[in-house]
């Protein structure tokens, strides 16, 4: 096993036992993070019908001839403001934060930040 699968796996492991303990409902949806090297990705989830209400992200039209890179935090606070913008526009104002088994740290709180900033609370 390389030192990435390692790491990988470790996240992976994290990710599942932390959705063993957050669920979102249609009063409280997830909001759901996930990063890769270039892009940043967030979603707005009800767990108990399964549907995503709203997601945004680097790759959306939107935000791809703005952001020049899509892998920092500067990229993750654009995305948190238009996710904000959306979900608020779906009239969820309430969420809870799942940050996939990533740190609480950087880009993820970048976009946390920011989704809070354009009204969601969590």
């Amino acid at each position: 096993m390389t030192r990435i699968e390692a790491k990988t796996g470790a996240r992976i492991k994290r990710r599942r036992r932390i959705r063993g303990r957050i669920r979102g409902t249609a009063e409280r949806p997830r909001l759901s993070v996930y990063r890769s090297a270039r892009h940043i990705y967030a979603q707005i989830i009800n767990d108990d019908t399964g549907v995503v209400l709203t997601s945004a992200s680097t790759v959306d039209r939107e935000l791809r001839g703005t952001v020049k890179n899509g892998g920092n935090a500067d990229a993750a606070r654009e995305v948190g403001k238009l996710l904000a913008t959306r979900a608020v526009e779906k009239r969820v104002q309430s969420v809870t934060f799942d940050r996939g088994g990533f740190r609480y740290h950087g880009r993820v709180k970048a976009l946390a930040e920011a989704a809070r900033e354009g009204g969601l609370k969590f």
